[in-house]
């Protein structure tokens, strides 16, 4: 059903819009490389929170900067779950850092301009070869602005929360609808108000709606797309 052809998909969107569980379904179905660009700013986030590198709610900029080599971040397979885990300096850190104390800062850390170079250059370099899906809110605009395939994903607010709730419940994390809508709320305004990468729709990307729409119809919509390009890319050699 799918050529040899490798092409780089490159999805972003506001948090819990379901894009992360997206590009998972795609990447298998495709059988491409996921990568979740913000599992690496989470794990940077959890690097400086355990270094007291963020004082009062507010990163500590120069020290974060002294901080990013000595962060070392890599992806390696879980068999057991089918999926890439998150580790940071050699640890699994995949299930500490979907905790609410991480998610409350990761997008102060994410506006810090010399993290994002650092996982921008990582990133690009993990895709250089194509035959990847990415997720995150500056994909499709900075890292991979040559991307064959981009889709901006989004969702209410209201729905994204419901999500969001249920996800940290099933984890046994205690929260409630009205904290964790605040918290998306103002990550959506952080995320697309930043000076450095805000998150943003490219003219030339999809969108798609998942409010109403379960993960099997979202996954099925962009496969229309992805075969569309695919289509389009057999007699170019340059695609």
């Amino acid at each position: 059903m799918y050529p040899d052809k490798k092409i780089t998909i490159a999805i972003d969107g506001y948090s819990s819009c379901g894009k992360s569980t997206l590009a998972k379904a795609l990447a298998k179905k495709l059988g491409y490389i996921f990568i979740d660009s913000g599992a690496m700013y989470r794990g940077v986030t959890l690097y400086c929170m355990r270094h007291q590198l963020i004082l009062d709610g507010k990163p500590l900029n120069e020290k974060i900067e002294q901080a990013l080599p000595f962060i070392k971040l890599s992806f390696i397979y879980n068999a057991s779950t089918e999926k890439h885990d998150l580790y940071l300096n050699d640890e699994n850190v995949e299930e500490l850092i979907r905790m609410p104390d991480v998610a409350s800062n990761v997008s102060h850390i994410a506006t810090i301009k010399c993290v994002r170079e650092k996982l921008v250059d990582e990133q690009q370099k993990m895709g250089q070869y194509g035959g990847i899906v990415m997720d995150g809110r500056d994909i499709g605009s900075v890292v991979f602005p040559n991307a064959e395939l981009k889709l901006f994903v989004t969702a209410s607010p209201e729905i994204r929360a419901e999500r969001r709730l249920k996800e940290l419940t099933q984890k046994g994390v205690s929260a409630n609808f009205k904290t964790v809508l605040a918290n998306l709320v103002e990550r959506d305004l952080i995320d697309s108000t930043r000076t450095e990468s805000p998150l943003i729709q490219t003219k030339d990307a999809v969108f798609i709606d998942t409010s109403n729409l379960t993960p099997t119809e979202q996954l099925q919509l962009s496969l229309t797309f992805v075969n569309q390009v695919l289509e389009n890319c057999k007699d170019k050699t340059n695609c």
